[in-house]
């Protein structure tokens, strides 16, 4: 019997059973190292199910996570973790029954989906770990599969050339140009309002992402901290800007007094901010007539980072334009756009070797 100390004005104490005196000896032990680590015995029990939901309720909303990623947590909860585990005690949670879980998904789902699913549960179980309501996270000790690096198509300058010459004059020129020449994430592109964009100093500020989360459109904080930032504008993406501003004020004097100035740089022809998807919808349609079936939105950002790696810029420097939270991502993501530098820095040493004739 384990004493607990008074509590509610009662003397609390936690039973402990075993099959020898030896097993007793070892659960006592181990409780009273759970308590002096600060677990909280007199806590109810709680099932997997319990906390996931109290998780996703109470504690993920006030950590300033953005509202795509929480329903993604959702998603995942509600698909796989609690059928998988939500009938198990939290506190009794063992490496095994995640290890399970993770080996019945692998039957089920690709490997990518499986180890987005284990990440999930991990930070879930860390929460937990950070409110003594368990001893440790067991999902750590679980290592997801593998997933295979799948090598995708990269935009070559002479097809991002090909598919500027397309839009010019589209309703969304601006939107994909800023999209490739500074690589923008889309919602950081429909975010932009025009007391971002400073045509003096030609640069522009990403300081807000524009989402739909929850059957609205939502107004959120960059991806991460380092996502905000401040980008020097290429004079082609002035430009285009500065025709967006013409096409945006035909609109307003077209639409009078029900225009709404909520000074977004993209909007509808009524001035509110523009569907992620009809923007999607749009690039399908160039895509398609440019012959870049394969090319998705984002792969403008990709190819952003990669003309930049490959035309000399550093890459501690492609990580800000970017916005990475760190380097390795940047070169983990990007590092194939390097081997064409190294060639050039051994024909650097070729030269600086040259004996005199």
């Amino acid at each position: 019997m384990l004493d607990l100390g008074w509590h509610g004005g009662k003397r609390r104490r936690r039973p402990v059973y075993g099959r020898t005196r030896s097993e007793v000896a070892e659960k006592l032990a181990a409780l009273r190292r759970s308590q002096e680590r600060g677990l909280d015995l007199l806590a109810p029990p709680r099932t997997v199910t319990a906390w996931l939901d109290e998780w996703l309720a109470e504690l993920k909303p006030h950590d300033a996570v953005r509202p795509t990623t929480l329903a993604r947590y959702r998603s995942v909860v509600d698909t796989h973790l609690k059928p998988g585990l939500g009938r198990r005690r939290l506190d009794q949670l063992a490496p095994r029954d995640v290890q399970r879980l993770l080996a019945d998904l692998s039957t089920r789902v690709a490997p990518g989906t499986v180890a987005k699913i284990h990440a999930v549960l991990r930070v879930a179980l860390s929460d937990a770990e950070r409110m003594d309501l368990v001893e440790r996270n067991v999902a750590k000790a679980v290592r997801p599969p593998s997933v295979p690096q799948v090598e995708r198509r990269v935009l070559s300058v002479q097809e991002a050339q090909h598919l500027l010459r397309l839009v010019e004059g589209d309703r969304l020129e601006a939107f994909f140009v800023v999209a490739l020449t500074l690589g923008l994430r889309r919602g950081e592109v429909l975010g932009l309002k025009w007391s971002d964009v400073d045509a003096v100093t030609r640069s522009l500020r990403v300081a807000r992402a524009l989402q739909r989360s929850g059957g609205e459109l939502r107004v959120v904080e960059p991806k991460t901290a380092r996502s905000r930032r401040l980008l020097p504008l290429p004079a082609m993406t002035l430009s285009a800007l500065e025709r967006q501003r013409a096409h945006q004020a035909v609109d307003q004097l077209k639409t009078g007094p029900g225009w709404q100035d909520l000074d977004f740089v993209f909007t509808t022809g009524i001035g509110t901010p523009l569907e992620p998807r009809n923007v999607n919808r749009r690039f399908y349609e160039l895509r398609a007539q440019a012959g870049l079936d394969w090319l998705r939105l984002h792969d403008l950002r990709h190819g952003c980072a990669t003309f930049l790696l490959a035309h000399g810029v550093e890459p501690r420097t492609v990580m800000e334009v970017l916005g990475h939270s760190t380097y390795r991502l940047t070169m983990d993501l990007y590092g194939h756009a390097l081997p064409e530098r190294m060639r050039s820095a051994a024909d650097v040493m070729d030269q600086a070797m040259r004996r005199p004739s």
